[in-house]
């Protein structure tokens, strides 16, 4: 990802915010081609100081017959992100996209059962928490889900590379940021008033 010093970020809790908005993200690998699966990524923070991030794919996928213990790939978060008219500006420019991402390059360690197990019990518990009436994977059954594990296929993906973007019109005079935040707050998109917050929560 190409990151102008503009609009790079250091911010690691910015980070966590946008990968647990967004964890239906991309992984992406070169083994023998250039692969991407979109699947359901969560960043493991039980030690602060060595967080990397767990998913899984399906085994009958072709990317899981591919990587391997040590591979390099790539995890690409897309956060909020709206179109920016240019009829916003009070000069003729262009229009643009303004839009949070993070990407993460790591080494691949390959799950055991156990930890897939605990990464399926985790990731199962954010999403069904909010639920009438969640479903939590001990009320399956340890046998149904060790059964349903040998179609998974678990990864930890320990970071090399940490890439934060917020592009979020900072090249912009006062005077055509504020008309941004103004149009996007009476858009109907539904990230337009998300990127309005963001970019008061940067103002210069």
């Amino acid at each position: 990802m190409f990151v102008p010093k503009l609009y790079r970020s250091e911010d690691l809790d910015l980070m966590r915010v946008i990968i647990r908005e967004n964890s239906f993200a991309l992984l992406i690998s070169s083994a023998d081609k250039i692969r991407a699966t979109h699947s359901m990524m969560m960043l493991n923070e039980n030690d602060p100081e060595n967080a990397y991030l767990e998913t899984h794919i399906s085994r009958a996928n072709p990317q899981a017959k591919t990587i391997k213990d040590g591979d390099e790939v790539l995890c690409d978060f897309l956060g909020a992100h709206t179109y920016i008219s240019s009829s916003w500006y009070d000069h003729i420019n262009v229009s643009t996209w303004n839009y949070e991402a993070v990407q993460i390059y790591g080494k691949v360690q390959l799950m055991d059962s156990e930890e897939l197990y605990q990464h399926l019990d985790q990731l199962t518990a954010k999403y069904e928490k909010p639920q009438q009436c969640p479903m939590m994977v001990k009320d399956m059954g340890r046998e149904f889900v060790e059964k349903e594990m040998k179609g998974a296929f678990g990864l930890k993906i320990i970071p090399t590379e940490i890439f934060i973007k917020q592009k979020l019109s900072q090249n912009r005079k006062e005077a055509d940021f504020q008309s941004i935040i103004s149009h996007l707050e009476n858009s109907s998109d539904i990230y337009a008033e998300k990127i309005a917050e963001k970019m008061k929560l940067i103002q210069k």
